[in-house]
């Protein structure tokens, strides 16, 4: 196999034999809503999580290596020189693929079979939370919001962003400040709206950090070092203990510039490790002293 397309088409027709429902995601989307080709090594499908057991079996039964390489978000199929990814929620826990997704998805041709995209949306919602430092989709937002601006179904967008919509503000200032001209196509009531909405949220923990959700690399110092709590975590998020190692230790150290070393636990929530530890100081005040600590050239020169 020379290229990956007839792997692809293989792993689309069992899909679609098999009655699997499915999006496609990723690049395919993405060029076929803004218009840009991006060259990729696989293709990203889309499925509601409770079934990907459906589809690894119905890989399966065509020869078709499948596996669940993180139990909550990511499955792949795999051969030689190929791959496909199978998504059902994002690496940060917190964009879960549900049937409400193919109510409003796209029907276009890939490969010779009728498929569905991914709805520009929930493609857009998904994009906004990836800020690594070898990835960011953020220009991505940016050229979605300029495709679509006039015609997203904002009211379901903005809704997709509950609890987060900080992060929706952000993408619109950002969009803003890229295509000022092209700015007035939002609506009117949108900007509004999303302030009213982080307006009204509950103030929160001052030692709580999202970075996580953005990023599961650069925020670590914040958990690990600074006494912040991983808003993946519970009481915040639902990722589990396990997941959250799993995860963790997948990060490529040298590309991410992270401290390296497997993790073996989580890091304590800080009033729990506050409360362990009666000669510990405030958070606040360990963050700053941490925060001084790694701006002193000696620090810095020995990373």
């Amino acid at each position: 196999m020379t290229t990956p397309v007839p792997f692809y088409r293989e792993v689309l027709g069992a899909l679609t034999r098999a009655d699997v429902p499915f999006l496609v995601g990723g690049a395919y989307a993405l060029c076929r809503y803004i218009g840009v080709h991006r060259a990729t090594k696989d293709l990203d499908l889309m499925v509601c999580e409770e079934d990907w057991p459906a589809a690894a079996q119905a890989l399966r039964a065509r020869g078709i290596v499948t596996k669940l390489v993180f139990p909550h978000w990511l499955g792949k199929a795999m051969a030689l020189r190929a791959q496909v990814d199978i998504i059902f929620n994002g690496g940060n826990h917190l964009t879960p693929v549900t049937r409400d997704w193919f109510v409003h998805a796209v029907p276009e041709p890939v490969l010779g079979f009728q498929t569905v995209l991914c709805p520009v949306e929930e493609l857009l919602w998904s994009k906004s939370f990836v800020m690594e430092r070898e990835r960011f989709d953020g220009a991505d937002v940016q050229h979605l919001l300029r495709a679509f601006a006039d015609r997203l179904e904002w009211r379901r967008l903005i809704d997709r962003f509950a609890g987060h919509e900080g992060l929706l503000r952000a993408h619109l200032m950002f969009f803003e400040y890229i295509y000022p001209g092209e700015y007035r196509r939002i609506p009117g009531w949108v900007v509004p709206a999303v302030e009213a909405a982080i307006a009204a949220a509950p103030p929160a923990p001052a030692n709580l950090c999202r970075g996580t959700r953005l990023s599961r690399a650069q925020y670590l110092v914040d958990i690990e070092e600074w006494g912040y709590v991983d808003d993946r975590l519970p009481p915040h998020g639902s990722m589990s203990d396990r997941d959250w190692l799993r995860w963790t230790n997948a990060i490529d150290t040298k590309q991410s510039r992270v401290r390296p070393g497997r993790r073996t636990s989580v890091p304590k929530p800080a009033a729990a490790a506050a409360a362990a530890s009666p000669d510990s100081s405030d958070p606040a005040d360990r963050s700053a002293a941490a925060a001084d600590d790694r701006k002193s050239p000696a620090s810095c020169a020995s990373q």
